[in-house]
């Protein structure tokens, strides 16, 4: 294990991060607070220890990293970025425990959208930028990860993805060309926060919302300025460009990379998961618009505006809100749940199982079916033309085997904190998929519940987001054995 060099990586990642923490002393300034202290400070202790990675462990020799190392670098990336993300939460104006500092610190780079805030209409503008910036940025991180590590490492059905890698052939050693890839989704991210930022501003918003909500749509992530999330707003046309940016996130920026390079959209309609994907939400928006039409007397543009965000909303596992969940047929809310469940896209900044895996196991189903008729048939797993091997399709059932496992033992380790059923399953099945919403004690926030179960929460966010074998592979002991 090339420990050095994970840790000079790592403490370049904290140099990087701490620039990062000074973009809201601008707004401290702009709004006139008293808090740029605290983003200052955080900053210098996240520079100074980022230094300290670094030049201890500074060499010219150029080493490449084993798949070994990028798993132990990846979870290291995140549980340590999660610590240093949470020092101006605590260092802030009335600030927070160390339990909640930690645990919105990675709601925000998870991309989850939990929060433990109460009061967010009184929180300081400063904060309320740095939560968006934390999830905008976990984001773009996300994406990079999903196309450039994820199918080199072989997560759960990601060798799919492989193609997107730039350097597939050599999979015995990470050697990405890095700096291209991140530059060419450092881009398209961009371009499509600035869209949505106008489309938000030309819909209503104020320039602050504006900037926040297109930091946490585009990130997929569901943190809001508003204690009643985009409900705050009462606007149709901010719902609806909400929903085509949460929907255009969900898809694979492997898509987006194509489309922008080739000044073409004909690659949306030939990917069979997109197709899959829009097919399952405008079902499910058919039907939550059906049932919301049979049971009130609301005009019909604002309840199919409604089903519509509430439909991507929660398929794309962003977890923004428009009403009151408990309002509506329970049919609904569990519907949704559901959607959460399957999520995005893979290789996109949306949480979930990944429509690329619920589709191959909806083939493989469709398969099995057609041999019970005819038993000598030879029928091949294919995702269009392509035919997915035995490797992938056990790897898909080996995730699916392995998410069970870790939302049944997540359940039961929150029960064990004393919180009651339906608390536990909405908040681990939330935290798992990186949702954010969740029911019974934390219908609003997750601000009541106790720190054991914050502490629970949070390893579950990370777990979920880094796929669940990046993570559960460290507690293994053949990963460290040399």
């Amino acid at each position: 294990m090339k420990y050095r060099l994970i840790s000079k990586i790592l403490g370049t990642g904290l140099i990087l991060f701490s620039v990062i923490q000074l973009f809201p002393i601008l707004i401290s300034f702009i709004y006139a607070e008293q808090n740029y202290l605290s983003f200052l400070q955080s900053s210098l202790i996240t520079f100074a220890t980022g230094l300290f990675l670094y030049a201890v462990n500074y060499t010219k020799d150029y080493e490449d990293l084993k798949i070994r190392d990028g798993f132990l670098l990846i979870v290291l990336l995140w549980l340590v970025f999660s610590v240093f993300a949470s020092i101006p939460f605590v260092l802030k104006q009335g600030p927070l425990s160390i339990v909640n500092a930690y645990f919105e610190s990675v709601s925000g780079l998870t991309t989850t959208g939990a929060t433990i805030f109460l009061n967010l209409e009184s929180e300081l503008k400063s904060v309320l930028f740095y939560r968006a910036l934390l999830q905008w940025v976990g984001g773009l991180g996300i994406v990079v990860l999903a196309l450039a590590l994820f199918p080199i490492l072989g997560i759960g059905g990601m060798q799919l993805y492989r193609g997107e890698a730039s350097n597939p052939v050599n999979n015995n050693k990470l050697r990405p060309k890095m700096a291209e890839t991140a530059k060419s989704l450092w881009f398209i991210y961009l371009f499509l926060t600035i869209l949505c930022f106008f489309c938000y501003r030309f819909s209503g918003m104020n320039n602050f919302d504006a900037v926040t909500h297109a930091f946490t749509t585009i990130a997929i992530g569901g943190f809001s300025n508003y204690d009643n999330s985009f409900a705050y707003f009462s606007n149709n046309y901010i719902y609806f460009f909400a929903s085509i940016f949460m929907f255009l996130s969900a898809i694979s920026f492997s898509l987006h990379f194509i489309a922008f390079n080739k000044l073409s959209i004909k690659g949306y309609f030939k990917d069979m998961e997109l197709r899959f994907y829009a097919t399952v939400i405008f079902t499910s928006f058919l039907l939550i618009f059906v049932v919301l039409q049979s049971r009130n007397a609301t005009e019909n543009v604002d309840t199919l505006i409604l089903s519509l965000f509430q439909t991507i909303s929660f398929a794309t596992t962003t977890g923004f809100v428009s009403t009151d969940q408990s309002s509506l047929p329970l049919f609904i809310p569990y519907l949704l749940i559901a959607l959460a469940g399957m999520g995005a896209c893979a290789g996109s900044t949306g949480g979930g199982l990944k429509a690329i895996r619920i589709y191959i196991l909806y083939r493989q189903a469709k398969n099995e079916l057609i041999k019970l008729i005819h038993p000598s048939s030879v029928i091949p797993l294919k995702i269009g033309e392509n035919v997915i091997n035995k490797e992938i399709s056990d790897s898909i059932w080996g995730f699916i085997s392995v998410y069970l496992f870790a939302l049944f033992f997540g359940i039961l380790l929150i029960l064990a904190t004393g919180l009651n059923l339906e608390t536990a399953f909405s908040t681990i099945f939330s935290c798992l998929n990186n949702l954010g919403p969740a029911l019974g004690d934390a219908k609003a926030n997750y601000a009541s519940l106790n720190d054991a179960s914050k502490i629970i929460l949070s390893f579950t966010m990370i777990l979920g987001r880094l796929e669940i074998y990046t993570l559960l592979v460290l507690f293994t002991t053949f990963f460290w054995r040399s």
